[in-house]
Formats: C-alpha cells, structure tokens, sequence
C-alpha cells in the first residue's frame, strides 16, 4: 500500500474508532470533542484512485464547477 494511501486508512479508521468510543458508555466526551476536529484536520487528501471517476460530467455537490 502506497504511504499516502496508508495514511488516509489509518485516519479514517481513526476516526472511526472514536466515533464507537464516542458511543460507549463511560466514555470521556471531553476527549472525544478535542479528539475529533483535530483527527478531521489532519485526515489527507484522498489518494488518486481512492473514489471513483465522475466520468459522466455530473456535479459532485453544491458549488462544485
């Protein structure tokens, strides 16, 4: 696996973990508000290859040219 690919899968599972975590209970939402916006943040571009094409011309989202 690529290392930007590498990265990506790590931060998505990242922050899937907290996302779990964030449900159990017991847990420490304090953490888990800090931990998230900054996992956000640091969560890479997309490795080319990631998703796919929109080879049909159609707009991905709102404000997209």
């Amino acid at each position: 696996m690529c290392p930007a690919c590498e990265d990506f899968a790590r931060t998505v599972l990242l922050l899937g973990q907290l996302a779990l975590y964030a449900d159990m209970d017991g847990a420490d939402l304090d953490f888990v508000e800090v931990v998230s916006p900054a996992l956000a943040v640091s969560l890479p571009e997309p490795p080319p290859g990631m998703f796919p094409d929109d080879s049909d011309g159609a707009s991905a989202g709102p404000g997209d040219s």
